[in-house]
C-alpha cells in the first residue's frame, strides 16, 4: 500500500512539473510574441512617422509619431480592468488567448494600413485604431501572464518561473532587433521607407497560431482551479475590480509605486534606447540594432539569474540592491557613451543597462504578485503595472524626444530613470519579503 501510494506521489509530481514546464514554454512564447508586436513599433517609429504622420519636419514627426505609440498606453488601464477581471473569473488560460488575439489583430491593422499619401486622414486614423488594440491587449498581458507562472511553479521556485516574463520580453526584443537589423541590412532606405517596415509587422502575425496552440494545449492553473471549481458560487459572486479599490488599496498604491521603476527602466533603457542612440550620439541604425541584440541576450539570462537569487535571499533585498546599483549607475554610464560615442562603448553601455534593468525586472512579477491574494491577483497586478506604464512608460519616447532638446541634452534618460528609482525604492522598503499571500 506504502509503495501505491509514493508510485502515485511521484507520478503526480513528475505531471506538475511536466505541466509547469510546459506552463512556462507556453506563456513565454506567447508573451515574446505580444512584445515583439508591441515594441516593433518603437524600433521602424521613424519610417512609420513619415508614412503616416508628415509634418515637413523630422522631430515633430517623430513626436507624432511617438505620441501614437503613446496613446497604446493611455487604453492599457481599460485593458488591465477587462482583462484582469476576466483572468480572475474566466481563469488565467482564456484571458492569456484572448489578450494574444486582440494583439494580433492590431498587428495586422498597422502592418495592412494605406499610408496618408493613399487615403489622407484615415491612415493616421488606422494606425491610431491599431495601437488602440495592442495597448488594450497589453493591458491584461503582465497580470495575466505573471499569475499563469507563479501559479504553476513549484514550491519555492516562483521567482526563477515568473522570471521568464521578463525574460520572454527580452526574446522579444532580442528578435525585433535580429528582425530590425536584417530589413536595415538587407534594403535600402528607400524600399525600408516604402514598403520594407512593414515586414517586422507581417511576421509579428505568427502570434495568432500560438494563441490557438495554447488555448488548446495548457492546463489551467492548480491554485485557480482549487479557488473556484469546488466553488462555482464563489465565482458568481466575485467582484475583482471592487475588492481591490476597497479591501486592497493599499496593496493597489504600493504595486504602482514599486512598477514605476520596472515600466521606466524597460521603456527607457531598453525599448526607447536603440532610436535614442541614433539620434542623441549619432549611431548608425545597424550599430544600434547590433548593441540592442547583444544587450538583450545578455537581459534575459540576467532576468532568469535574478529571478533565483530572489528565490534565495528574498525580493525586497534582491530589488534593494539592484534599484539602488541602476540609480547609481546610469547617468555615469551615460556619461561615458556621450564622451566616446563608439560602437564599443555602445554595446558595453546597453549590456549593463540591460543587466541591471534585469535585476529589477527579473523579480518583478514574482514580488508584485505577492503583494495580491490569487482571487484578485491577476487585477491587482495588471491595474498596479499598467497605472506607472501608462504615466512613466507610454510617453516616455516622446517626452524624451522633447527633453532632450533642452539643457538636460544627453542625460534627460538618466534624470527620468532616477526619479522612478527613488519612487520605487520607498515602495519596496515596504513590501513584505516573500510573502506569498496564495
Amino acid at each position: 500500500m506504502t509503495d501505491v501510494i509514493h508510485n502515485q506521489t511521484i507520478k503526480s509530481d513528475t505531471k506538475q512539473n511536466s505541466n509547469a514546464k510546459k506552463a512556462v514554454a507556453a506563456a513565454s512564447i506567447g508573451n515574446a510574441l505580444e512584445w515583439y508586436d508591441f515594441t516593433i513599433y518603437a524600433l521602424f517609429a521613424v519610417y512609420i512617422a513619415k508614412n503616416f504622420f508628415p509634418g515637413g519636419n523630422e522631430t515633430v514627426e517623430l513626436i507624432k509619431s511617438f505620441l501614437a505609440f503613446g496613446l497604446g498606453f493611455l487604453i492599457r488601464p481599460l485593458g488591465a480592468v477587462v482583462l484582469g477581471v476576466y483572468a480572475d473569473k474566466a481563469g488565467r488560460k482564456a484571458a492569456l488567448f484572448l489578450t494574444i488575439m486582440i494583439m494580433a489583430a492590431g498587428t495586422l491593422l498597422i502592418a495592412i494600413a494605406p499610408t496618408y499619401a493613399a487615403i489622407g486622414i484615415g491612415a493616421p486614423m488606422i494606425i491610431l485604431a491599431g495601437r488602440v488594440l495592442q495597448g488594450f491587449s497589453a493591458g491584461g498581458e503582465v497580470g495575466s501572464a505573471a499569475a499563469f507562472l507563479v501559479e504553476h511553479a513549484p514550491a519555492g521556485q516562483k521567482g526563477k518561473y515568473a522570471a521568464w516574463l521578463q525574460a520572454s520580453m527580452a526574446f522579444s526584443n532580442i528578435i525585433g532587433a535580429f528582425v530590425a537589423l536584417a530589413v536595415t541590412s538587407l534594403l535600402t532606405e528607400d524600399q525600408i521607407g516604402d514598403w520594407g517596415w512593414r515586414v517586422p509587422f507581417i511576421i509579428g502575425l505568427l502570434i495568432a497560431p500560438v494563441g490557438l496552440w495554447m488555448r488548446r494545449s495548457l492546463d489551467e492553473t492548480p491554485v485557480f482551479k482549487a479557488k473556484f471549481d469546488e466553488k462555482p458560487e464563489a465565482k458568481a459572486e466575485h467582484a475583482p475590480l471592487k475588492e481591490i479599490f476597497t479591501t486592497y488599496r493599499g496593496a493597489l498604491i504600493k504595486g504602482t509605486a514599486f512598477s514605476v521603476l520596472w515600466a521606466a527602466s524597460v521603456y527607457v533603457m531598453v525599448i526607447y534606447m536603440p532610436i535614442y542612440v541614433q539620434r542623441a550620439f549619432g549611431f548608425t541604425g545597424s550599430q544600434a540594432f547590433i548593441s540592442a541584440l547583444i544587450s538583450n541576450i545578455l537581459m534575459a539570462i540576467a532576468c532568469i539569474v535574478a529571478g533565483s537569487v530572489s528565490d534565495k535571499i528574498g525580493r525586497r533585498l534582491t530589488l534593494a540592491i539592484t534599484a539602488t546599483v541602476l540609480l547609481i549607475a546610469i547617468h555615469p554610464l551615460l556619461w561615458w557613451l556621450h564622451h566616446s560615442p563608439t560602437l564599443a562603448t555602445l554595446i558595453t553601455v546597453q549590456s549593463c543597462f540591460c543587466i541591471m534593468v534585469a535585476g529589477v525586472v527579473g523579480v518583478a512579477p514574482s514580488a508584485l504578485s505577492e503583494v495580491f491574494p490569487t482571487h484578485i491577483r491577476s487585477t491587482g497586478m495588471s491595474l498596479a503595472y499598467n497605472i506607472s506604464t501608462t504615466i512613466f512608460g507610454g510617453f516616455a519616447p516622446a517626452a524624451l524626444t522633447w527633453l532632450g532638446t533642452t539643457s538636460l541634452g544627453y542625460s534627460a534618460p538618466a534624470w527620468y530613470v532616477s526619479i522612478a528609482a527613488v519612487i520605487a525604492l520607498f515602495a519596496i522598503f515596504k513590501m513584505d519579503d516573500n510573502k506569498a499571500t496564495a
